[in-house]
């Protein structure tokens, strides 16, 4: 089982997209976290919507803070492009997403961002995979 954390500051949008993506196509290999430096407290209404389109309900997840998180060693480590404001954490591999907030685009720049997002989770998940080969 890999352990995959993804972090973005408010921990409502990105973070919480990629965690269900992770989950949606993890096939069970993987156990996922997100959280946000600055967490808002509440996923956003935007996000809910856009991974709703796709069959996910992130109406269960919650905003949490990084000191919320498990004392472990992540296989990955991965920051949506959020620079100094995401902490470190002990990861065998961190990567930065250069992924631009969407908390304020209109429902169509959102799902760019959204369907970004999934990509670069797909990507991770089958680099991993190929890391288990």
């Amino acid at each position: 089982m890999k352990h995959i954390l993804f972090v973005c500051i408010e921990n409502s949008n990105r973070s919480q997209m990629a965690q269900a993506f992770a989950n949606m196509y993890g096939s069970g290999d993987v156990k996922t976290y997100s959280a946000g430096s600055r967490p808002s407290g509440k996923v956003n209404p935007k996000a809910i919507a856009a991974m709703k389109e796709l069959g996910y309900d992130l109406q269960m997840h919650k905003s949490k803070a990084l000191d919320k998180l498990p004392d472990i060693e992540f296989d990955y480590a991965i920051t949506m492009g959020c620079g100094d404001a995401c902490p470190l954490v002990r990861a065998k591999h961190r990567l930065d997403w250069t992924i631009p907030d969407p908390r304020d685009m209109d429902e169509d720049e959102f799902r760019k961002v959204r369907n970004m997002i999934r990509d670069k989770v797909k990507d991770v998940l089958n680099k991993m995979n190929t890391e288990n080969d």
